[in-house]
């Protein structure tokens, strides 16, 4: 890259040697997600991963992406990146594991009004802890300066992953039946959903608001910003273990709209609302924002960041499985016939 610079295109507001130096100060948290496949470094036009298939008779690859919405904004306010790529791996592993797929790799893209290398490496090394986080390699991705296209102090990430599982492993929910258990993961806050609402509760447009300090010792902006948790490690061994039914990641729209996704027809959840302890920040954002109950759960995950559909004997086994992994669980409901989808009481 010696030769590699413009006055011209750096007069228009791209600096290429700032990306260049970017991807020299990131490279050291990308090397820390090397697992067994990676093929190559950051820099080339592809990234390449070899998967091991050893004992997989029909291999199938899954794929997810998706970004962190409106959280950038407490990233922006709090001038704080090193975390927010953590949500960007955590959106999309979460929903393949779903089905039962181990991420194999994943890629960013950052679209950024001005490229400071120090400020990017920040960020990835988010999406590095949160591949660590997953058990992924880093192959890639793209850091793009877009000038004019928004502020210079603000940007914009998504991510896209890629895992693989054996066809006959493929959780389905074909087996799901009434009388299972369904067991809540907890969160560890509002993860990557509901901003665009939380923002306008707390009217987030300075940083002084998300200086409120709450009953736990953490401000608000502590609590908003916390990333979201990465379940791969958990799931994987649960699924290696017990006969998992079905899962589902409370994403947006909260339990209302992802627990039924992950039931097949037929069947309905019935969720226990009491059966564990709903965390603060929930009830701040109802109290603050005078939010019905219905709202507050089709928009957030309300403490319970997946869940897991096992049958009713292997249920307490199954908690202790996921405590022992570090994740707090909790039996929350149970499926029912019916076509009501959930049912919370």
């Amino acid at each position: 890259m010696k030769n590699s610079y413009s006055e011209s295109y750096k007069s228009a507001g791209v600096d290429v040697t700032a990306g260049y130096e970017g991807v020299k100060l990131m490279k050291k948290d990308v090397e820390r997600t090397n697992i067994p496949g990676v093929l190559t470094s950051i820099g080339g036009f592809g990234g390449l991963f070899q998967p091991d298939l050893t004992g997989m008779k029909e291999p199938v690859l899954v794929s997810g992406t998706d970004g962190v919405g409106t959280k950038l904004k407490l990233s922006f306010l709090l001038d704080k990146h090193d975390t927010i790529g953590i949500d960007a791996v955590a959106m999309c592993v979460n929903d393949i594991v779903c089905c039962g797929a181990k991420p194999l790799f994943f890629l960013d893209y950052i679209a950024i009004g001005k490229n400071i290398p120090e400020k990017v490496a920040s960020i990835v090394k988010g999406v590095a802890d949160g591949c660590v986080q997953a058990g992924c390699a880093l192959v890639g991705g793209e850091t793009a300066e877009h000038p004019d296209m928004m502020p210079e102090d603000e940007y914009d990430i998504a991510g896209y992953c890629t895992g693989i599982v054996d066809k006959s492993k493929i959780i389905d929910n074909s087996t799901v039946k009434a009388g299972d258990i369904i067991i809540g993961l907890a969160s560890t806050g509002v993860h990557s959903n509901g901003f665009s609402l939380v923002r306008k509760v707390f009217d987030i447009t300075r940083k002084e608001v998300l200086d409120e300090l709450l009953p736990d010792g953490r401000t608000l902006g502590e609590a908003l910003l916390t990333p979201t948790k990465i379940y791969v490690k958990p799931i994987l061994d649960l699924i290696s273990k017990k006969n998992v039914k079905a899962v589902s990641h409370i994403t947006g729209g909260g339990f209302n709209e992802n627990i039924p996704r992950s039931l097949p027809d037929g069947f309905t959840a019935r969720i226990t609302k009491h059966s564990y302890e709903v965390p603060f920040i929930f009830k701040h954002i109802q109290q603050v924002g005078s939010i019905s109950e219905h709202d507050m759960y089709n928009t957030f995950n309300m403490g319970i960041g997946m869940t897991v559909v096992v049958d009713k004997d292997d249920a307490d086994e199954a908690v202790a499985i996921l405590r022992e992994n570090g994740v707090e669980s909790f039996c929350i409901g149970e499926i029912i016939n019916g076509d009501e989808g959930i049912i919370i009481e």
